[in-house]
């Protein structure tokens, strides 16, 4: 299957071919030369011409650097991230009603006293 696809996309003039396998950490890559995808070696320290990203393994670990240099987030990281937003977000909303129902309460109070919180 890995065969057929990457001749498909040799055949297609592709530019750049990457594959990583996340079980044994392996990372390969072929760059066009020509008509055909000639291997890359070596890939760790690699930086692409189209898309000026670095690769890199860290204890097997794929890493892919910006082209300012800053490591791009992983998934786990970006749905972490996601989550503390998420809650940030969810706390925020949680004290801004708070903040409603003391300021309803308030104005209860205002008219208890004949006083249109309005008119304050």
């Amino acid at each position: 299957m890995m065969t057929r696809k990457f001749r498909f996309y040799e055949r297609h003039s592709v530019e750049e071919y990457y594959l990583y396998d996340p079980d044994t950490g392996e990372l390969s890559g072929w760059q066009r030369q020509g008509e055909t995808l000639e291997e890359i070696e070596p890939m760790e320290g690699w930086i692409s011409p189209r898309l000026d990203i670095r690769f890199g393994l860290e204890r097997g670990v794929l890493q892919l650097y910006r082209p300012d240099g800053e490591r791009f987030a992983t998934y786990v990281e970006l749905m972490e991230q996601r989550e503390q937003e998420h809650q940030r977000a969810e706390q925020e909303h949680q004290r801004a009603e708070q903040e409603y129902q003391r300021a309803e309460s308030l104005a209860e109070r205002l008219r208890a006293l004949g006083i249109d919180p309005e008119e304050v």
